[in-house]
């Protein structure tokens, strides 16, 4: 996904499966504690108000959505830690798993040991500082 976009415009845009199918709106956005950089969307499924983390890459917008390339029953059963809180990293490494992607090694850029801060109104692209 572009990496320059505000993580706060995300918040409320619709997103949809691979298929076109809507999973929900985008309810939360969380940022790499050492580069600021969107990683994780929380999205509200609507299935028992629950919020499902979706990974913002390999995801992209499309017609002011978020395209988000699972199919979404792998989206519907991924862990659920609650939102409005920090990812542990146990929690993120997680989520990398169940999705199949690969989690970011400690050479990789971006890569840390204590990430998945949740988007405040302060935080935008331009942010790198951590906040806990």
């Amino acid at each position: 996904m572009q990496t320059d976009i505000d993580p706060r415009s995300l918040i409320g845009r619709k997103a949809f499966d691979r298929n076109g199918t809507k999973i929900g709106t985008v309810d939360e956005v969380y940022l790499d504690d050492a580069t600021g950089v969107p990683e994780w969307a929380a999205v509200r499924t609507g299935l028992f108000t629950r919020d499902a983390f979706v990974p913002l890459e390999p995801s992209e917008l499309v017609d002011d959505a978020l395209r988000v390339p699972f199919e979404r029953a792998l989206i519907r059963d991924a862990p659920d830690f609650g939102v409005g809180r920090h990812l542990s990293p146990e929690q993120e490494l997680r989520l990398y798993h169940h999705y199949g992607l690969d989690v970011p090694s400690a050479g990789d850029e971006g890569a840390d040991e204590d990430f998945g801060r949740l988007a405040s109104p302060g935080d935008g692209p331009d942010r790198t500082d951590r906040t806990d």
